[in-house]
């Protein structure tokens, strides 16, 4: 199989490259981010006569290599996606456009199969900007793309994720204090990235297998309890504190004057706090994998000794 994966330097792409090559060392892989350093920390790790690692801007095809090295390829896996910044103008460009040009090149280049991964926001009440154009993004897949399988994951962990928990416990383990949002009860739903990379294989494998599938942690957990097992993890010895939402987000706002590309943003945060549930969907059963723990898949997370301690930046 020869599969184009866009955006696939990132927390799913990286994890879902070491599953193939594990399983399907046979396939051949086309990897296309921007970013220079994960590309290049992706090459050293996966690096293979079979996997191309290509540096580019995916909304540029003009004296662009990408497009013609993805002629007929069996399948494409999208994975590109704007998640944080403080320039919403990003995530129009990097989860909109970037979207209409590869559909554009996957019809020109005859690519047969196109996986979209989408996102579980495009089910909530949050109104940011990454939830309005990853909806308009999933809107473009269904409306451009015959049979499309579109793929919404709630919150992913795992090797490689240089935001959400991964972030968190980086911060654990530097600071003596950590700060818990409001009463820190709020339910979360989190994926296991390995989990989640075993149901894309079993798209590329079944073809049959068409349609939207909302695919969330089998575990509902507090944001809280959360904290405290990846506490317990990673062997941190902070202590949590309970700030009100408004200062919380008022700390974020600071925060977000000293970067460009913070890993936690205020509407990240009413994200979080809103209260979001997602519906279980049996997808063990129907993509035939199996489910990991989620306290087993956080000491394979964080405790694993080649992976664990590899920091993609931002």
């Amino acid at each position: 199989m020869k599969l184009f994966l866009p955006g696939g330097a990132g927390l799913v792409g990286l994890n879902l490259i070491h599953q193939i090559q594990n399983k399907h060392p046979d396939w051949e892989l086309i990897v296309v981010d921007k970013k220079e350093k994960s590309i290049e920390i992706a090459r050293n790790l996966f690096s293979n006569d079979r996997i191309s690692f290509i540096c580019e801007d995916l909304n540029i095809t003009k004296d662009a290599k990408w497009p013609s090295l993805i002629n007929n390829c069996d399948a494409c896996v999208m994975l590109q996606a704007e998640i944080g910044n403080t320039d919403e103008n990003q995530f129009w460009y990097n989860n909109v456009e970037s979207t209409l040009t590869i559909i554009k090149e996957l019809k020109k280049n005859n690519v047969k199969r196109l996986v979209h991964i989408s996102s579980s926001v495009v089910n909530s009440v949050s109104n940011d900007q990454y939830t309005l154009t990853k909806r308009k993004q999933e809107e473009i897949v269904k409306t451009e793309w015959k049979d499309p399988i579109i793929l919404c994951p709630t919150l992913m962990f795992g090797w490689f994720d240089r935001k959400h928990l991964g972030w968190l416990a980086k911060f654990m383990k530097k600071f003596l204090v950590f700060p818990i949002p409001g009463n820190g009860r709020f339910i979360r739903q989190p994926l296991y990235v390995g989990d989640f990379c075993k149901v894309i294989i079993s798209c590329l494998l079944d073809y049959k297998l068409v349609g939207v599938y909302e695919i969330s942690g089998l575990e509902k957990i507090s944001y809280i309890t959360l904290m405290k097992l990846l506490r317990k993890t990673v062997n941190a010895k902070t202590f949590m504190i309970n700030l009100p939402i408004p200062i919380f987000g008022f700390l974020l706002q600071i925060w977000a004057v000293f970067t460009f590309k913070p890993a936690f943003t205020k509407s990240q945060l009413k994200a979080l706090t809103a209260g979001d549930q997602f519906e279980i969907l049996d997808w063990p059963k129907i993509f035939k994998v199996d489910h990991t723990p989620v306290k087993k898949a956080f000491e394979i997370t964080f405790k694993d000794k080649k992976f664990s301690n590899i920091d993609i930046p931002f």
